[in-house]
């Protein structure tokens, strides 16, 4: 064999030992961070696809509770609302019932002369609202039938029937025109002007006094009160004021229409005028 030959291929196994040792040297070293680093990306990628669904479900859970505490809230603020209403409501109807009783407590002032009788109203059927309440005063307290009944500092109605422990009023704008007739009486600069309630008109709120001579000057906010001549109402109770004079249908008497000084339709409390011997002789 040839001596360059045989010393050419040794140089050669030579190089493959020492390049194999250096890649060898090289895996140990650098090997395990290129590993480690491709683990790491892999595991990387892993966890965000596992973790973008888990977190849009907490995302979604917290926005569910979210959306739960909000409707607590609302429907707490609702109820307060609510709340406020009904004070709203029961302070207006306190408000109310005090204007009523300082009106009734200035109608006794203005009534001195007689003796009176101060009640509530504790019943009112809505069938027959403008006709007839009931108080809660009764024969017991001296109320006899036909008795004139005061409410906001005007006439209200008449006692229609009386138990010994409550009465029933027939009021003003009572539909029946013959339950509540009351001699009435126009005070004018001239002479007194006299008549009778015989209705109320339903259209207008007002009250009507008719059989009234056609030759009377009669003046638009005339004050009208009680004559006292039917024998049963006092005289000089404030009835209301003038606001219509025109002919009956028959053309023979006067029709005067009267804005009544009670309002009819919210009687909460009233004072029955007891006439005694003093006053029927005024």
């Amino acid at each position: 064999m040839n001596p360059i030959f045989s010393n050419k291929k040794l140089i050669g196994w030579v190089i493959g030992i020492i390049v194999a040792l250096a890649l060898i040297m090289y895996s140990v070293t650098y090997g395990s961070n290129i590993v480690t680093q491709g683990v790491n990306d892999v595991t990387n990628i892993l966890g965000r696809l596992v973790s973008y669904p888990a977190n849009s479900i907490n995302d979604f859970i917290d926005s569910v509770g979210d959306l739960s505490n909000t409707y607590q809230e609302n429907q707490s603020l609702k109820q307060k609302i609510d709340t406020i209403h009904e004070l709203e409501v029961q302070l207006n109807e306190l408000k109310r019932d005090n204007q009523k009783m300082k009106e009734t407590l200035k109608l006794q002032d203005t009534l001195n002369d007689y003796t009176l009788v101060n009640a509530t109203v504790i019943a009112r059927n809505p069938d027959t609202w403008r006709d007839v309440i009931t108080i809660n005063k009764g024969s017991n307290d001296g109320i006899q039938p036909q008795m004139s009944v005061m409410s906001d500092n005007g006439l209200v109605g008449k006692v229609l029937d009386v138990n010994p422990t409550s009465a029933r009023i027939a009021l003003l704008s009572n539909a029946d025109n013959t339950l509540v007739r009351v001699a009435a009486m126009i005070q004018n600069e001239k002479e007194p002007i006299y008549g009778t309630i015989t209705g109320y008109d339903e259209k207008t709120n007002m009250l009507v006094m008719s059989q009234i001579q056609a030759t009377q000057d009669i003046k638009v906010g005339d004050k009208v009160v009680t004559s006292g001549l039917g024998g049963i109402s006092p005289n000089s109770l404030y009835i209301g004021t003038v606001e219509e004079v025109a002919m009956d249908r028959f053309g023979l008497y006067k029709e005067v229409k009267i804005r009544p000084a009670a309002d009819t339709n919210d009687v909460r409390y009233v004072t029955v005028v007891i006439r005694t011997s003093e006053s029927e002789g005024q």
